[in-house]
């Protein structure tokens, strides 16, 4: 299984491409044994992830069950140890989707991205019984007034934390047991939505595009994009805000604050007052609706807000310093009334073609149910994965003090089948899971390539990620990226390469990132502008970056590197431009 998961997976000559992009937010860093097993190529063939997407590609129309290899992963991939999303695939979807292309699938996909192959055109690409599945799905995606089945798995999952067992209370067999159902029974449907809802979202964001760009109006389409409320990754960061406020009015706070992060939290529900007690209160009710978010948060052996509660006070601490001028609700209603003025202006300006002015109008408010919709089915899959880890935990802590396992996360390190096992027999696990350990810690250190062609390279011709050399950008010099969310900041840019450690980011800095994810998004609000590596329109920096309304790039390729911290920066949101002003 070791050999397999490291080779990778097989690859395909109808379907050649893989490529990093979206995948890398998701999974940063090498795909620990436990996600393997059952997202990517379950031994029994499970594969909830991989299916899942299946799933909603033939629910859209795109594919039928026998285009696709019943053996072996096609969409989902892993090679070297990290993941991979199949390109060709969702090409092929961009030709047999009406009014979009192989090209519009990369734009929204790849971004800025240099080095993409160009799409090569297959007799099998196009499918006429196909483009019609999806036309008449398009037409329901114009029409519908909201997604009733996304609300009924919020309520489910919902209900599974709310019935949260006492783990302590089950044994071994019953706690593996307990997780696995869960798994099998919630993630490939969650997942299935997940991936239909976002697949479908790029359908209004393409028809508000082009309409803005007809009407000589292209900066507008980004406008329109923006605050459209309701969107689920961003409600973290106002809850967060309004922390931060209580922090900032309390002296007693405020010095617990200053005393440092760690050991924060321990500390905070030590004093007394009712200004701690009422932080603790709130903080503890903030803990049960998102703790569930933190770094690498599809991990279950990665911690979350709720494990680690310093690193959600980490974020409340940035904010605490900022003014009130940051708050988030703020820029979000500007944004949100910026985008009805706008929306208003160009159904006027298309009067005399009612056509094109009615599909508009459909577009702004299948926008405004689609997009804040994509980043609720994450915000599904993120819960159940979140109460599985809760079981694993329990696992991993039991394993740790019997001396099986070398750490509490190694739980990660070991398949479905291999946990069953242990709960049999214990004895004689730990060796191999040292190994496994040292394995992923090792490739955890190389440069996975960006994107994939047939084979893929082998792990030797990989380089180490800290011998990759960009050239730094000089003053006066400029990288072009994608633009985000509109808006010019201007600051010191700040790198920042883990969002468990926000403590460089001071107020009115730009932060600038290898990539996010929603742990990343308090860091957002007490920034003046935001720089990420990789992304492209339906990347999640520009979600949040849009509804919080901070001026936003992404695919600005090497910036991490390239651009000197604490130099002062430009942001331009509107053209992607970012420039370095003072050394």
């Amino acid at each position: 299984m070791v050999e397999q998961y490291f080779l990778g997976t097989e690859t395909s000559e109808r379907y050649p491409l893989w490529t990093r992009a979206n995948v890398g937010e998701v999974f940063p860093d090498p795909v620990a044994m436990s996600s393997f097993d059952f997202a990517f190529h379950n031994a029994d063939g499970t594969r909830h992830a991989e299916l899942g997407w299946r799933d909603a590609y033939a629910r859209i129309g795109a594919f039928t069950e026998d285009e696709f290899d019943p053996d072996n992963p096609v969409i989902l991939g892993v090679f070297g140890g990290y993941a991979y999303l199949n390109a060709s695939v969702m090409r092929i979807f961009g030709e047999r989707a009406p009014g979009l292309s192989a090209e519009a699938i990369d734009a929204q996909f790849f971004g800025a991205q240099p080095g993409i192959p160009a799409y090569e055109p297959h007799p099998d690409d196009s499918d006429p019984e196909a483009e019609a599945r999806i036309g008449a799905t398009f037409g329901w995606v114009l029409t519908t007034d909201g997604l009733p089945e996304v609300m009924a798995d919020q309520e489910a999952v919902d209900t599974l934390r709310a019935q949260r067992p006492d783990f302590t209370s089950m044994d071994d067999g019953e706690l593996m047991a307990w997780a696995e159902e869960r798994l099998d029974s919630h993630f490939r449907h969650l997942f299935c939505q997940h991936l239909f809802v976002t697949s479908l979202a790029t359908l209004p964001a393409g028809i508000i595009t082009d309409v803005c760009e007809a009407l000589s109006r292209p900066q507008d389409a980004l406008k329109l994009l923006s605050g459209l409320g309701d969107v689920e990754s961003a409600a973290p960061s106002m809850a967060m805000w309004n922390l931060g406020r209580r922090v900032a009015a309390s002296a007693a706070l405020g010095a617990a604050f200053d005393e440092g992060l760690d050991g924060l939290d321990g500390r905070l529900r030590e004093l007394d007052g009712d200004d701690a007690r009422g932080f603790v209160a709130v903080f503890d009710e903030f803990l049960y609706t998102y703790g569930c978010r933190g770094p690498n948060e599809w991990e279950t052996r990665c911690p979350t807000w709720e494990t680690e509660p310093d690193l959600a006070l980490a974020a409340v601490d940035r904010m605490r310093l900022s003014s009130d001028g940051a708050d988030p609700a703020g820029h979000q209603a500007t944004m949100a009334a910026e985008r009805e003025r706008i929306g208003a202006e160009m159904v006027e300006m298309l009067a005399a073609d009612p056509e094109t002015q009615g599909q508009f109008g459909a577009a702004l408010r299948s926008a405004g149910i689609f997009m804040p919709g994509r980043e609720r089915t994450k915000t599904n899959c993120i819960k159940l994965i979140h109460e599985v880890r809760m079981a694993y935990l329990e696992f991993g802590r039991r394993m740790l003090d019997r001396g099986v396992f070398p750490e509490v996360t190694s739980f990660g390190m070991v398949t479905f089948d291999e946990a069953r096992q242990i709960v049999e027999d214990p004895s004689g696990w730990r060796e191999m899971i040292e190994e496994r350990q040292a394995i992923f810690d090792e490739v955890q250190q190389l440069q996975e390539p960006f994107v994939i062609v047939g084979q893929a390279p082998p792990l030797a011709d990989w380089p180490r990620r800290d011998a990759v050399q960009v050239d730094p950008v000089g003053v006066g010099e400029s990288i072009q990226g994608m633009p985000g969310c509109p808006g010019v900041a201007r600051g010191r840019a700040r790198i920042v390469l883990d969002s468990r450690d926000p403590t460089a980011l001071e107020p009115g800095d730009v932060l600038v990132a290898p990539l996010t994810d929603p742990s990343w998004t308090p860091l957002f609000v007490p920034a003046s502008g935001v720089i990420v590596d990789v992304g492209a329109p339906l990347s999640h920096a520009i979600i949040v970056s849009r509804e919080l309304g901070i001026p936003c790039v992404v695919s600005a390729t090497g910036a991490t590197k390239a651009i000197p911290d604490g130099a002062l920066v430009e942001v331009n949101g509107e053209t992607g431009l970012v420039t370095v002003l003072e050394a």
